[in-house]
């Protein structure tokens, strides 16, 4: 199996650049790759776990032809995915979520099915799930 994910998350933002810091410090996420669009916005970013261990894309919310394919939870009233990372502490990356301002979704748990774990949601909405439950052990 290879340690380099190759399913790759990829999510809009109306306000890109706000949601990039607020990833990085509230989540954790390292900036490797960010490309202004020269009016303010992202055109593409790459966030990585500090380990390497994921990836996640985004960008700013444009008119084209892929912007109008991918909405923001406000536009549809709800999300239709959410993202799910694996952590060795649960209730460390709960009180930093917590303190940036997540809305929480659902309290920090310990799951019938293993490990401890919560879901909240970003600044925009997105639904983010977050576990000491390993699927791969």
């Amino acid at each position: 199996m290879s340690h380099r994910p190759s399913l790759i998350p990829c999510l809009r933002y109306r306000d890109a650049p706000a949601a990039i810091e607020w990833l990085c410090n509230t989540f954790g996420f390292r900036r490797q790759l960010v490309v202004d669009d020269g009016e303010g916005g992202i055109a593409h970013a790459q966030l990585c776990l500090p380990d390497g261990s994921g990836m996640l894309m985004l960008g700013s919310a444009v008119d084209n032809e892929y912007g109008r394919l991918m909405h923001s939870p406000a536009e549809v009233g709800g999300c239709t995915q959410s993202l799910y990372l694996v952590v060795a502490d649960a209730e460390a990356m709960y009180r930093r979520a917590l303190e940036a301002g997540a809305s929480m979704v659902i309290d920090i748990r310990d799951e019938d099915y293993g490990g401890q774990g919560f879901t909240c949601r970003d600044p925009e909405g997105h639904v983010w799930s977050f576990g000491t439950y390993d699927p791969w052990h």
